[in-house]
C-alpha cells in the first residue's frame, strides 16, 4: 500500500468515534403507549365526525318543508263509521201488506242517524233459516243526519220446521254505509220484538212450529 495519511474509510462506512450511535426511538413500553394513544385519538375523531354527520342529517331533516295531509285525508278521517251513529229501535206490529204471501207478517221500525253524512241501508237480513223478509221502502235507502226513518218489515215463513218456537234473542242484521265504509251491524230489538216474533211464527205456523 503506498500514499500519505490515514486510509479513506470505504463507502457504507460510518465512523463511530469509539460510541455506539444512540438509538432514537423510544422503549418498547413508551411505543406501545404511543401506538394506543395514536389508536384512541383515531377512535375519538372517527365518533366526532359521525355524531357531526348524523346532527346535521336530523338538522336537515327537521328544517326540510314537510308536506300537510291532503284535505281530502283529514276530512275522512274525522267521518264516523256508519255503525257508530245509527240506531234502530222496535216500534209495532203492522199490518200485513195486501198480496203478502201466507204465513207472513208484518212489524215496524225506526232507524235513526246522529251525526255525520247521509248513511245508506243497502240490505236487511235475518238469522233464521226458515224465514225470509222485505223491507218498505224497499233497500237501498238513504237516511240523512239528524233524521230518522221509519221501516216496514215483513217476514215470510217459508220452513216452520226451520223457525224457533221461542226467539229468544232475535235481532236484525243490517248492512250500513256512508263516505268512510261498509259495515253490517246486528241490532238486538229487545224483549218486545221477541215476544211479538215468538206470537207471529206460532199465529204462521199454528201447530206446526217445533
Amino acid at each position: 500500500m503506498s500514499g500519505i495519511g490515514p486510509p479513506e474509510p470505504g463507502e457504507g462506512t460510518r465512523a463511530w468515534d469509539g460510541r455506539r450511535p444512540r438509538d432514537s426511538r423510544p422503549p418498547g413500553r413508551a411505543r406501545a403507549a404511543l401506538t394506543a394513544w395514536y389508536a384512541r385519538r383515531r377512535r375519538i375523531v372517527t365518533t366526532l365526525a359521525a355524531a357531526v354527520a348524523l346532527a346535521g342529517g336530523g338538522c336537515l331533516y327537521a328544517t326540510r318543508p314537510h308536506r300537510p295531509p291532503a284535505r281530502e285525508d283529514r276530512a275522512h278521517a274525522q267521518v264516523p263509521y256508519p255503525a257508530q251513529v245509527v240506531d234502530m229501535t222496535y216500534l209495532d206490529g203492522r199490518p200485513t201488506p195486501a198480496g203478502a204471501p201466507p204465513r207472513s207478517f208484518s212489524f215496524a221500525v225506526l232507524l235513526s242517524v246522529t251525526s255525520g253524512p247521509p248513511v245508506t241501508v243497502a240490505r236487511v237480513t235475518q238469522p233464521y233459516a226458515g224465514l225470509s223478509l222485505d223491507t218498505e221502502p224497499p233497500a237501498p235507502l238513504r237516511t240523512k243526519s239528524g233524521s230518522a226513518r221509519k221501516i216496514t218489515i215483513t217476514m215470510h215463513v217459508t220452513e216452520c220446521e226451520k223457525v224457533p218456537k221461542n226467539a229468544g234473542l232475535p235481532f236484525l242484521d243490517v248492512t250500513l254505509r256512508n263516505t268512510r265504509a261498509i259495515q253490517v251491524q246486528s241490532f238486538i230489538l229487545g224483549p218486545r220484538y221477541a215476544q211479538d216474533l215468538s206470537r207471529a211464527l206460532q199465529v204462521a205456523c199454528s201447530n206446526k212450529v217445533r
